[in-house]
């Protein structure tokens, strides 16, 4: 694992450990930051299921002002924080541990909201980008015209609109696809 761009490209990070892990390959992760670039130059950052920090650490090289990382694995934890500090980027990143659903419920509209959101939930689990999305929808944590990119299984099928947010496009790279959602205006109507 590498990070592609900005100004750790290249720096090689600690890649996940055991069964079930599985970090967004090479190939999606450039995909996403190029979905990503025309966004990413000063923005908050939030890494949901965050694994080893992959994501977010590209984000922070590429320009993104802060970064936001949940994680509730302890060895994908301990992996994070060592990848922050390979990098030197521990100064702007929020490290918090425990669930993206717990960290969403707890958000409220006091805290600062984010630019930009990227979750990789359980991957063959439908259900869990669905309750997701609906969190995310509800929660106080979006700017106005915060996107938010989901990576999933390719043969999940999401809904194009869960609450606020209304799916954009979908982007498939074999088995992942990424859906890509934006808030709907208030009284704006769908797509």
């Amino acid at each position: 694992m590498r990070v592609i761009a900005g100004s750790q490209k290249g720096r090689h990070l600690r890649g996940p450990q055991g069964p079930g892990l599985r970090p967004t390959s090479d190939r999606v992760k450039e995909a996403l930051f190029s979905i990503l670039a025309p966004h990413i130059e000063g923005a908050r950052f939030l890494d949901l299921y965050a694994g080893t920090g992959a994501i977010g650490i590209e984000a922070l090289s590429r320009g993104a002002q802060e970064a936001t990382f949940v994680e509730t694995h302890r060895a994908s934890l301990r992996i994070l924080h060592a990848n922050l500090q390979l990098c030197g980027l521990t100064s702007l990143a929020d490290v918090r541990t425990g669930t993206a659903e717990v960290f969403l419920k707890r958000q409220t509209t006091a805290d600062r909201p984010y630019d930009l959101v990227f979750a990789d939930p359980p991957y063959h689990e439908a259900e869990h980008g669905t309750d997701l999305l609906s969190a995310l929808a509800a929660s106080a944590i979006m700017t106005p015209d915060c996107i938010v990119v989901l990576e999933h299984y390719s043969k999940l099928t999401l809904p194009s609109q869960v609450g606020c947010l209304v799916r954009l496009r979908q982007y498939r790279y074999g088995d992942t696809t990424l859906s890509v959602f934006r808030q709907q205006p208030e009284g704006a109507p769908s797509p």
